[in-house]
């Protein structure tokens, strides 16, 4: 009888230990994009099939083995609890925002900030993007982030500002974070594409993409293009929903937010991306201004997680609990 460190052993490390994949085969796949086992397991054998010209039941073959490799199959209740209870979580900076959120931002979900201009959306993306280099027992994950930049709002300068407010080196933490800037919707999605094969090689914790939807809004304006757009940003949601399960990593996203001119009594604004975003993100959390250098988030959505909100600050040195 195999022990588990023997079956740890004998697990495929790549996709030329797959059953099936022979070293044509792995040209193709590899030419074609799927450079890892995780790549082959998100995707369908149709799709492979399709733009490698592997045929069918060999495609099904190896997208089966890489699931099982991942452990991609049923799962008891009890067995989901202790996969949840090791989720990570990285630090706001904010104890009473960790707090409102379960304990911080967690990894194999996604998050996302929505709110008006200059509610601390990019603010707390920076911040994160710094505190997921510290170590585990200061709320980090001794990480790298990957900023993913759709307007030109990421600014080393801030980087440098938030490192000082931590004691870290600012040359070191601004070396730890892949920024790259999203030029279109489809650039948008090619380069969550190519994450599958860069997350599978690094230290890699955190994704944020900033913003997600000021991309497809541009590009598909009117109601005539708004199938189009509801339907490539559904394919997108999914892309960045597989990339947080599969590697384990946190992925946070920003969003703008309209005006509803058919709202009476209430808030009047709602996040861009109507009920495909909606019914995305693991956790929604939108922010408000409040008084000052004050910021109010509220979780509008969580299914583990209670409605509430709470208030913190942005100060010269990040994100703050408004007490200190």
């Amino acid at each position: 009888m195999s022990t588990n460190s023997e079956e740890q052993r004998n697990k495929p490390k790549d996709i030329t230990d797959l059953p099936g994949v022979g070293p044509n085969t792995a040209q193709k796949l590899i030419e074609s994009g799927y450079t890892s086992i995780e790549a082959l397991a998100v995707a369908t054998p149709q799709e492979i099939a399709q733009v490698t010209g592997i045929p069918i039941p060999t495609a099904q073959k190896i997208v089966s083995s890489a699931r099982s490799t991942l452990d991609i199959k049923f799962k008891t209740a009890l067995e989901l609890k202790k996969e949840r209870m090791n989720v990570h979580k990285i630090t706001t900076g904010s104890k009473s925002l960790d707090d409102l959120l379960g304990g911080g931002i967690e990894t194999k979900d996604m998050t996302e900030f929505f709110g008006e201009y200059g509610t601390g959306k990019t603010q707390i993306c920076h911040q994160l993007a710094v505190n997921v280099q510290m170590p585990e027992d200061k709320g980090g994950l001794n990480a790298k982030a990957v900023f993913i930049d759709t307007e030109g709002t990421f600014r080393w300068e801030r980087i440098e500002q938030l490192t000082i407010g931590i004691n870290l080196d600012p040359d070191k933490v601004m070396e730890n974070i892949y920024w790259i800037r999203a030029v279109n919707s489809h650039h948008q999605m090619a380069i969550v594409d190519q994450l599958y094969d860069m997350l599978s090689k690094d230290n890699i914790k955190l994704v944020i993409l900033d913003s997600l939807t000021s991309h497809f809004r541009a590009e598909f304006p009117g109601r005539e293009n708004l199938a189009m757009r509801q339907q490539l940003l559904n394919r997108h949601l999914h892309q960045l929903i597989r990339l947080a399960e599969i590697y384990d990593v946190a992925v946070v996203v920003t969003n703008q937010v309209m005006s509803r001119p058919d709202i009476f009594y209430g808030d009047p604004t709602a996040a861009v991306g109507g009920h495909i975003v909606g019914h995305a993100p693991g956790i929604r959390v939108q922010l408000k201004r409040s008084r000052g250098n004050k910021r109010i988030a509220r979780v509008v959505d969580a299914p583990h997680l209670p409605e509430g909100e709470t208030v913190f600050i942005i100060s010269e040195y990040g994100i703050r609990d408004v007490e200190e």
